[in-house]
């Protein structure tokens, strides 16, 4: 079983898509073995996109971020990263496919509902950095 996390973001707590996105992750077969609703500082944001830090989009990118409550859960199931990122669409939802939650809901490339860990590294770093060994639980 491969694990992976996913946020919903600033804009999809706003828009009522926490249940939404769950909802399609389920339909994928996948199972949400932890989950929180929490609120960020910009220098959190800053920590968790480190990797992005000297992209232009660094700043707005974490200010956003850090602008309301998000929702990370760890998503757990056979091929996770590959299957959450397919349900998640293209980074920009003008690219994404048809049926993705971001090319149904996102706004744009920086509001775009939802984050998705792309590898196994970024996924053990960013499940360690929301979530404790006691917070995950493993579903039957």
């Amino acid at each position: 079983m491969e694990r992976t996390l996913s946020i919903v973001k600033p804009d999809g707590v706003r828009k009522g898509l926490i249940g939404e996105v769950i909802r399609r992750f389920e339909r994928e077969g996948l199972k949400v073995v932890a989950l929180k609703m929490v609120r960020i500082t910009k220098e959190e944001a800053k920590a968790f996109y480190h990797v992005h830090r000297e992209r232009p989009f660094f700043e707005s990118l974490t200010d956003f971020m850090s602008s309301g409550p998000i929702v990370p859960m760890v998503i757990e199931g056979e091929g996770a990263i590959g299957k959450v990122r397919e349900v998640m669409g293209a980074t920009n939802p003008k690219e994404a496919a048809p049926g993705t939650i971001r090319r149904e809901f996102a706004d744009s490339i920086e509001a775009n509902i939802v984050h998705g860990s792309d590898s196994p590294e970024t996924a053990r770093f960013e499940i360690g950095f929301f979530f404790n060994a006691l917070e995950i639980h493993t579903r039957g």
